[in-house]
């Protein structure tokens, strides 16, 4: 049997990642790094002279041109955390090397901190990543499909029409033989409206998109995309399709994560960041070794997100 490379590939081993950033220092000069890659630069005038100093721990700096201070955590996703950095690259490390995700109960166990903290951490981790792959564009050959994720709650509408079910529209782009390259996954209605919209800001105008006989996938055709339509029949034969192989079994991939990770969440409210992350480290999957440093400059550059802001349902995407 073949060996899959992506599978059996080298990532950042735990040693290694001890021997990196294994202290606070380390921590903080590899984040200082990534936010500032060619040295300080003022957040509020981009003026570069400044004069530096440490308080409570943490690396400040003051603008030479407007006397602006600024932390080496303000204005970032670390910002008015108490968590030391060395116990957030921890929980990226897990998060990052992990096939099928962690979940807030089992950083909250590793990390040695409470749920509330391990909650927080992980959303605003996920809500970086959303960052990061909200203008993901797929060309070439994209294979579309629907999809509903949640289950149903104590005493609720069964089926399709539960309150914690969401409906989400899955695409991945493949090569022309059918291999999976990336993936795009939104929380989306299945209607022509809402496709086209998905349409137009996830999928390029050259591409050919391949979908079943659903009418809302027509909606690709108005960004200009060609659109094969492969009228499926529907059934469990359906999947088996080798036109829709690759959607098929990321959308597999997709519930089998979220179903042996997590034991419950509000679906209706945070799908949107549970995608993201399945979306953020499959379209990075190619180079394991690399994911984690990828992962700390984005969180080096996604604004601050507040307690509040992470718990209030996010009405449009």
């Amino acid at each position: 049997m073949k060996m899959n490379r992506v599978q059996f590939q080298p990532g950042l081993s735990m040693p290694e990642f001890f021997e990196r950033y294994g202290t606070e220092a380390q921590c903080q000069a590899a984040l200082q790094a990534a936010r500032w890659p060619d040295g300080f630069v003022c957040p509020r005038c981009a003026g570069a002279a400044r004069t530096s100093f440490v308080r409570a721990g943490l690396p400040y700096w003051q603008c030479a041109a407007c006397d602006h201070q600024c932390s080496l955590i303000s204005g970032t996703v670390f910002e008015s955390s108490k968590l030391g950095l060395s116990r957030w690259f921890l929980a990226m490390q897990l998060l990052t090397q992990s096939k099928t995700g962690v979940s807030a109960l089992e950083l909250m166990r590793q990390l040695g901190v409470s749920y509330r903290t391990a909650w927080l951490l992980k959303h605003k981790v996920m809500q970086a990543m959303s960052v990061r792959e909200e203008h993901r564009e797929l060309g070439g050959r994209v294979e579309i499909d629907d999809a509903y994720l949640g289950g149903e709650l104590t005493g609720g509408t069964p089926g399709r029409g539960s309150e914690n079910k969401v409906p989400i529209v899955a695409a991945v782009q493949t090569t022309p033989s059918g291999h999976p390259v990336l993936a795009c996954l939104r929380q989306q209605p299945h209607t022509h409206e809402e496709v086209s919209v998905f349409a137009a800001q996830h999928i390029a105008t050259s591409a050919t998109v391949v979908s079943d006989g659903l009418w809302c996938f027509r909606g690709a055709q108005l960004v200009g995309a060609e659109h094969e339509r492969v009228v499926t029949g529907g059934g469990k034969a359906s999947v088996k399709l080798p036109q829709f192989k690759a959607v098929n079994t990321l959308l597999g991939n997709l519930k089998t994560s979220i179903g042996g990770t997590y034991h419950a969440f509000d679906f209706t409210k945070y799908a949107h960041r549970y995608l993201a992350e399945f979306q953020y480290r499959f379209n990075r999957r190619f180079n394991m070794r690399t994911i984690f440093s990828r992962l700390l400059t984005a969180l080096s550059v996604a604004p601050a997100s507040p307690e509040w802001r992470l718990r209030v349902a996010e009405v449009s995407r």
